[in-house]
């Protein structure tokens, strides 16, 4: 079966997406029989609300190594280090796991 490129508005924003052929050939593979509703960036965005109101929490903190303030997703723990990401691959390669 050949496809072409369609043109869907998107049912939650109303813009005009293109759901391409190769795209089409996909949702044929995957056995979907219904054109997509809604348009990529929706999409996305509607999967990260269903993740099952899990919401990673991040925590303000600075790095003990450079003093740079960073986010991470822990609590952090009284005396223990904690470092941004560029001091955390530095001290990560530094010791042998």
């Amino acid at each position: 079966m050949s496809f072409q490129d369609k043109s869907i508005q998107c049912s939650d924003c109303g813009a005009t997406f293109a759901h391409s052929a190769e795209d089409q050939e996909f949702f044929q593979s995957k056995g979907y029989t219904n054109e997509p509703k809604r348009c990529p960036s929706c999409r996305e965005a509607r999967k990260s609300e269903r993740s099952y109101g899990y919401q990673r929490q991040m925590h303000s903190v600075t790095c003990s190594e450079c003093g740079k303030n960073t986010e991470v997703p822990f609590e952090p723990r009284e005396g223990r280090p904690v470092y941004c990401s560029d001091c955390y691959r530095k001290a990560r390669a530094n010791t042998e796991i």
